[in-house]
């Protein structure tokens, strides 16, 4: 607490100097008989409940002093802003998506063996994407699929719920008759939905997370869009899904992760359904939308705290003294 004009209180101190003075010399009194000798043995004094009146008055002076020197309590108030990202994550749905999760690290018939039990690609890949959406409260997401060619299976939303809906929906069946794998394509319409949808704060908070298990072997070279995306200032980020081993070494790949990790983004490799979490995880942490908070400080006024009690303390001192055992005797 502080007092906006704290010289009154000199003020307020001298008028209750004042009034003591005053009081004292008026209210002193003497008394002279014969029988001093008498009264020699015991004094008597007036009951100290009699100044009662006096006391209240004093009390209600003080209060109503320190509800003049206007007293407030500093009070400080933080507005934060959100600003997320436009993120739109790419599924590859090529036919190999729907290999069990691991195959492509285990000989073949460890795979055959393993296929009765596992999970696919596809599956797992559907699991990390959903505790991603969950994450992300404060962004638009949208999601394209791709195989020979790609689609846009729900555009940029702040509606998480309708997103998951269509990620549960989207299975083997929904590119039934395709089977290749067209990541160019892919990205060249994920830069798209991002380009179509922006806003005046989307420059440089558009991000792609490309989710694929093989190589491009259709449509446009990847490495043509990613030039596409790093002139328009789209971060892309890959997850590889259970590349097998002889996948990774292409030089196709390997010039795909170079380039997407030249342009600003990260390559993760997921040969599991912890490793695929963990990648996600990774994202959402390195890619956080922008808080922007303003703190506000204002003085929340608090007199009637002291001039109530000192309203109050004046109401007693005026009863006290309607009532004949506290009224003066001269």
């Amino acid at each position: 607490m502080k007092f906006l004009t704290p010289s009154i209180a000199w003020w307020i101190g001298g008028a209750i100097v004042l009034v003591t003075l005053v009081k004292w010399r008026v209210h002193t009194r003497y008394a002279a008989t014969t029988t001093v000798r008498w009264l020699r043995a015991s004094r008597f004094r007036a009951s100290g409940l009699r100044r009662l009146p006096f006391l209240a008055l004093a009390v209600a002076i003080a209060l109503l002093g320190v509800a003049l020197m206007q007293p407030v309590i500093p009070y400080s108030q933080a507005e934060v802003q959100s600003r997320g990202l436009d993120i739109v994550l790419l599924l590859d749905l090529s036919s190999s998506m729907q290999e069990v999760m691991g195959s492509g690290q285990m000989s073949p018939t460890q795979a055959e063996s393993s296929a009765k039990h596992g999970r696919t690609r596809l599956e797992a890949v559907k699991g990390a994407i959903r505790s991603f959406v969950r994450n992300r409260h404060d962004d638009r997401i949208g999601l394209v699929v791709f195989s020979d060619n790609a689609y846009v299976v729900a555009p940029l939303t702040f509606d998480h719920d309708y997103l998951l809906h269509y990620i549960d929906m989207v299975d083997d069946k929904i590119l039934e008759g395709e089977g290749q794998t067209a990541i160019g394509d892919g990205l060249a319409l994920a830069n798209f939905v991002l380009a179509k949808q922006a806003t005046a704060d989307s420059h440089n908070h558009q991000v792609v997370v490309l989710f694929t298990d093989g190589e491009t072997n259709r449509g446009r070279d990847p490495i043509d869009v990613l030039a596409e995306s790093k002139q328009a200032d789209i971060r892309v980020h890959m997850i590889g899904v259970d590349l097998e081993r002889e996948v990774k070494q292409k030089p196709a790949v390997q010039a795909l992760m170079s380039t997407i990790k030249q342009n600003g983004g990260r390559y993760f490799s997921a040969d599991s359904e912890r490793d695929l979490t963990s990648a996600s995880q990774t994202i959402d942490q390195i890619e956080k939308g922008l808080l922007v908070s303003h703190v506000y400080v204002r003085d929340v006024p608090v007199y009637q705290w002291f001039a109530i009690p000192a309203l109050v303390a004046l109401c007693a001192a005026m009863g006290l003294r309607t009532i004949p055992y506290f009224i003066d005797q001269t």
